[in-house]
């Protein structure tokens, strides 16, 4: 459902959301290690991410990455549609591209109803959130 890159960005940004401010911001060495990602790889996603306004960053020395309160506000979803585009979440199981609630795939039926829960819950839940979901314990990601 998620490509890498879109799992990659999630568990990035929610270490952000966990541990960086904007007086207190994250190199990507210091980022990479604990999300088990290669650095030059993070680099570019968080890049691309800062570039569309989901992270927010500084160059410098004193820079690294960070979420504003603006940016703990966006949703799970935009995160993922940031990186794997909108299509992605809509696509067939099966890669079939006519697939689609008229013509149908095998699989279609199956997962129709679930697809659209989990997209619901994405659209609804903000990174903000799953932040506090992880300082509380009640989920998990490395810090």
């Amino acid at each position: 459902m998620f490509s890498n890159s879109a799992k990659y960005a999630i568990k990035a940004v929610l270490y952000l959301a966990v541990n960086s401010s904007e007086e207190h911001k994250i190199m990507i060495k210091d980022l990479a290690k604990p999300i088990n990602v290669p650095r030059h790889y993070l680099a570019k996603l968080l890049q691309d991410l800062s570039k569309k306004h989901l992270v927010s960053s500084i160059k410098g020395p004193k820079g690294g990455f960070y979420l504003s309160a603006k940016n703990r506000k966006e949703k799970v979803i935009d995160i993922i549609n940031a990186v794997d585009g909108e299509e992605r979440m809509k696509a067939c199981l099966l890669s079939l591209e006519g697939c689609n609630a008229n013509n149908p795939c095998s699989l279609h039926h199956l997962i129709y109803d679930e697809r659209q829960a989990i997209l619901k819950n994405l659209n609804k839940t903000s990174l903000d959130h799953l932040a506090e979901h992880i300082k509380s314990g009640k989920s998990i990601l490395p810090l």
